[in-house]
């Protein structure tokens, strides 16, 4: 299935199909209580998504929106979760592909975590040419979306974007 830039892979709080994304990039927002979106995960081609429902089923935790145009092949669930019965040693391919999220999101704490909002800035530069590659950051992320990652003020964002091209 191809998706287009805007266009919504699954609904935060519905159910249905896992999906592996084959490429593109989409980000997930959470629908906060105000009625505000917070982004706060990008997905990559090679993933399988929703990770949180790759051993048992799960609403989705978030909406996924293509940043791209995107291809995604859909997984039905009681196919995957009754092949992971059938085939156990498939467990350690979910759990290979759960340790490659978990070490992509030690990153992302690392970007948190940095003293300066410039290294954080220049941290995640480093790992969205990194995962993303060939993109811009700021031709697919709104200055908005990139302070919710990365824990700054939009405001702070447009200063550090305005000092460098990134």
């Amino acid at each position: 299935m191809i998706l287009h830039k805007g266009e919504i892979l699954f609904r935060q709080g519905e159910t249905g199909p896992l999906y592996e994304i084959k490429s593109g990039l989409f980000k997930v927002v959470r629908l906060q209580e105000n009625g505000s979106a917070f982004m706060f995960n990008i997905l990559l081609p090679g993933e399988m998504i929703p990770h949180h429902s790759l051993l048992s089923p799960k609403e989705y935790h978030g909406t996924a929106i293509a940043l791209v145009t995107s291809e995604v092949q859909a997984i039905d669930p009681s196919v995957w979760y009754r092949s992971l019965e059938e085939q156990p040693d498939t467990y350690r391919d979910v759990a290979l592909k759960l340790q490659s999220k978990l070490r992509f999101m030690q990153q992302r704490i690392d970007q948190l975590t940095a003293a300066t909002p410039a290294e954080k800035m220049e941290l995640f530069a480093q790992w969205f040419r990194q995962y993303v590659g060939d993109y811009s950051l700021s031709d697919i992320l709104t200055q908005e979306e990139i302070g919710q990652f990365i824990g700054l003020r939009r405001e702070t964002v447009n200063r550090l974007l305005r000092g460098k091209r990134l």
